[in-house]
């Protein structure tokens, strides 16, 4: 089968929501001696966009959202097998950490930004709802993780996000990690005069974020 007909199926595996046929197409790239990295991105991650946009659009849901999701993690999984250490980390779109803020008891939209990133090649930590700041902040040391996601669903809880930046500063290393925050009350002007670094109103924009900042993040070494 040529280069071309597995990557459309690795594509179609994840839009169709096959895990069978994900697991089917990535054994024939890795026998075909496809780049890995370039079988998930030109694959898989084409397919996941899809979905994606297809959730933000209201033509799919959840549950679709997470059939899919199950579906790449598979491809990516068999394809990463054979690889080592090092190359796998080199694959790895970034890591992050991600919480929903002190206070705020909500997580269906965190847990979507979290299957979607993780679904885009992001290796992701989850601290669960309701976080203490000193906590997020000790945990991002630990993991040194790249980027910190906020969620607040709650006027009452959105300082919490300005506290997080507060205390990375005092402990002097906010310059370590990129900070994206969103929720349903949190607007681009609100996470601008707080000092983080991106606003995600979506899943699928919180993907298209996370990438952005990974790469100037790079960039700067």
């Amino acid at each position: 089968m040529s280069r071309r007909k597995i990557l459309e199926k690795l594509r179609r595996a994840v839009e169709e929501m096959e895990t069978s046929l994900a697991e089917k197409a990535a054994k024939e790239a890795v026998a075909g001696g496809i780049d890995p990295i370039v079988a998930i991105n030109e694959g898989l991650a084409v397919g996941m966009k899809t979905v994606s946009d297809l959730f933000d659009e209201g033509e799919v849901f959840v549950p679709h959202l997470l059939v899919a999701a199950e579906a790449f993690e598979t491809g990516v999984a068999i394809l990463t097998e054979s690889m080592p250490p090092e190359a796998r980390t080199q694959s790895s779109q970034g890591k992050v950490l991600i919480h929903t803020v002190q206070g705020d008891i909500h997580d269906i939209g965190k847990n979507i930004v979290k299957t979607m990133l993780s679904a885009s090649g992001f290796e992701v930590f989850d601290l669960g709802r309701d976080v203490p700041v000193a906590a997020v902040v000790t945990k991002a040391q630990e993991l040194q993780v790249d980027i910190i996601v906020g969620a607040a669903l709650m006027t009452t809880t959105m300082p919490a996000q300005r506290e997080l930046i507060k205390c990375l500063q005092e402990e002097g290393i906010r310059q370590q990690f990129k900070i994206i925050f969103g929720g349903a009350p949190v607007s681009s002007e609100w996470v601008k005069r707080i000092g983080a670094d991106g606003y995600a109103e979506s899943a699928s924009a919180a993907i298209e974020v996370a990438r952005v900042l990974m790469a100037e993040k790079r960039a700067k070494g």
